[in-house]
Order: C-alpha cells, then sequence, then structure tokens
C-alpha cells in the first residue's frame, strides 16, 4: 500500500512540475511576443572604431539582446559628420523603429533628425546632444559639471598659476560645455587658457602641436587640458619621448592607454563617464517609447511639468587619478 501511495505521489508531482514548466514558458512566450518581429533599433556614431563607442556598442547590443529585438551599429569609422549624416538619412530611408545618436555636428545633422520625428521615428541622442533639433531628450554626461570637476583639479595643480592649452572639437556641444565648466572653475584664479586647439577628431593634430609646442614654447604652457577621448594619451606620450617632465595632463575617458599613464605620472586625472549605460538604457528608453507611443513625437515637453519623457538622463561620471585608477582598470 506505501508503494501504491509513493507512486501517486510520484505521478502528482510530476504532473504538477509539468504544469508549471508549461505556465513557465506560456509566461515568457507572452512576453517575447510583446516585440514585433520587425523591430529594429539603429545605434549610429562617428569614429566608431574608438574605444568609448565600442564600449556603448557593447551596451546596445547588450539591452537588444534582452529584449530580443534587432539591432545595427553604424556610421563612419573616422570622425566624419557629413557621413554620420548619411547614416541617419539611410536610417530614416530604411523606416527603422527608433535611433540612439551620437551626434557630432549638431547643425549638419538638425534636419536629418527632425525629419525622423516627421516620419514617426524616435530620435534619441547620446553623449553629444543636437538640443535645438526635434530629438526627443538627451541621455549622457552632465558635461558642465565634469568641466568644473576638471577645472577645480587642474587649478590645484597648478597651485593657482599656470598657462594651459586645450584640445577640443569646438563644432560639438558636449565639448562646448567640458570647456565652460573648466573656464568656469578656473575664472577666480591665475590658471588661464592660451589656446584652444581643433583637433578635427584626429589625435595625430594633438600630438603634432603638442611636439611643436615643446620649442620655443616650452615653458610657456604648464598644462594640457583633453577636452575628448583620444588626445590626452597622445600628449602624454610626446611629452614622454621628450622627458618633458612637471607638465600636467588632464584627460578624459577610461581607454586602457589613458589609464596606463595615469599609472606611469604621464597624466594626472581623467575623467570617466559610462558609455556602456548610455546605449543599454537608451535603447530601453527606444523601446519603451515605441511600445507606449506619446500623443505626438513633435511635441514641446520643456515647460510640461507632467511630460512622459525627461529632458536630459544624466548617467554619471567620476575623476580618476591614481588614487582609484585601479577600481577601472581591466579585470579589476
Amino acid at each position: 500500500m506505501s508503494g501504491l501511495r509513493t507512486s501517486r505521489f510520484s505521478w502528482l508531482f510530476s504532473l504538477l512540475t509539468s504544469l508549471l514548466f508549461l505556465a513557465s514558458l506560456a509566461v515568457l512566450t507572452s512576453c517575447g511576443s510583446a516585440h514585433d518581429t520587425d523591430e529594429h533599433y539603429v545605434f549610429i556614431a562617428a569614429n566608431t572604431k574608438v574605444a568609448y563607442w565600442q564600449t556603448a556598442v557593447a551596451g546596445f547590443e547588450k539591452a537588444g539582446e534582452q529584449l530580443k529585438v534587432k539591432v545595427t551599429e553604424t556610421g563612419p569609422e573616422t570622425y566624419d559628420p557629413k557621413a554620420e549624416q548619411e547614416a541617419l538619412d539611410d536610417a530614416v530611408h530604411q523606416k527603422v523603429t527608433g535611433i540612439l545618436l551620437a551626434v557630432t555636428d549638431p547643425g549638419m545633422l538638425q534636419n536629418s533628425i527632425n525629419s525622423a520625428i516627421a516620419a514617426g521615428i524616435p530620435v534619441i541622442t547620446l553623449d553629444s546632444d543636437a538640443p535645438a533639433s526635434k530629438r526627443l531628450f538627451f541621455i549622457g554626461t552632465n558635461n558642465y559639471e565634469v568641466g568644473m570637476a576638471g577645472g577645480k583639479r587642474l587649478a590645484k595643480e597648478l597651485k593657482g598659476k599656470g598657462n594651459v592649452v586645450v584640445f577640443t572639437m569646438p563644432s560639438q556641444p558636449n565639448l562646448q560645455d567640458r570647456l565652460r565648466g573648466y573656464k568656469d572653475a578656473l575664472a577666480n584664479t591665475g590658471v588661464k587658457i592660451t589656446q584652444e586647439i581643433d583637433i578635427q577628431g584626429d589625435p595625430r593634430i594633438a600630438f603634432d602641436k603638442t611636439e611643436a609646442m615643446l620649442g620655443k614654447e616650452k615653458d610657456q604652457v604648464q598644462a594640457f587640458v583633453c577636452l575628448e577621448a583620444q588626445s590626452g594619451k597622445e600628449v602624454a606620450d610626446v611629452l614622454d619621448r621628450n622627458h618633458v617632465k612637471g607638465k600636467i595632463v588632464m584627460a578624459m575617458d577610461t581607454d586602457p592607454k589613458t589609464l596606463d599613464w595615469i599609472g606611469k605620472d604621464g597624466i594626472v586625472a581623467t575623467i570617466s563617464q559610462k558609455p556602456y549605460t548610455m546605449a543599454f538604457v537608451g535603447l530601453q528608453m527606444l523601446d519603451t517609447l515605441h511600445h507606449h507611443k506619446p500623443a505626438a513625437l513633435d511635441a514641446d515637453w520643456t515647460k510640461d511639468s507632467a511630460a512622459p519623457i525627461p529632458s536630459f538622463v544624466d548617467t554619471g561620471s567620476v575623476l580618476v587619478d591614481k588614487s582609484n585608477v585601479g577600481a577601472f582598470s581591466t579585470g579589476k
């Protein structure tokens, strides 16, 4: 009799297990069916081979994997705003579901962004904004605060006095905001920005310009501020090759070479951003906008306290120097 009870118990247990499995499968299937098979989200940037953008792509692809939607990354491998505009126009022509756009030249891209919105395709900008366009909102770093943090550290390193050369790309709003932050942080000090050099997306310009300054201008420059990811390690390399000591180099972002130079005292500090998070959250937001469409994509929600979307999503930043660089190094 006990054997019969055991047999019945085993059968009931197997039945309940099977029913629970089928119920779980049904839930998973219903969740997956919330997405259409033709959903297609696109991430567009320029200089796509740069480590920073590779990190962003990883975040974009991870979000796509979790949401089970098709994702594509596109854009020129060099800093080429015109080619980026063509990639954006092509995505609009393909009638993709949503676009995550890293802006190079906001003036050049504005009409293309507006065309996407007019076609019913949501556009979110990340890392660098195009505020005059009809993009829905911006996700990225508070770049003014980045500049303020960098400027305060620079003033401390220079003990409140010295001449500074800035490497930048002046067409990009994010770099304009960083420079404004630096200038405000240095406003009441003896630290002066004496040159602003456009590297045009080419780190070799930073290398060559720094090398040229080691002639007559060597003693006239006490610090170099690099507002984008590529020039900091170039400046550090030039100074190291020429055995120049005592110059302050402030960098941007946390690619491995920049972190190495911090460890070797070639760069005093850099500021980390979260490109992975920007793209990961950006795709989630595009997906939400697709499934929960606002009344109109081209509405102006900036003055609406009940707006269905934010104006700006700050993903955060951290100043990195020798005291905490280990936490940002690969494998740490």
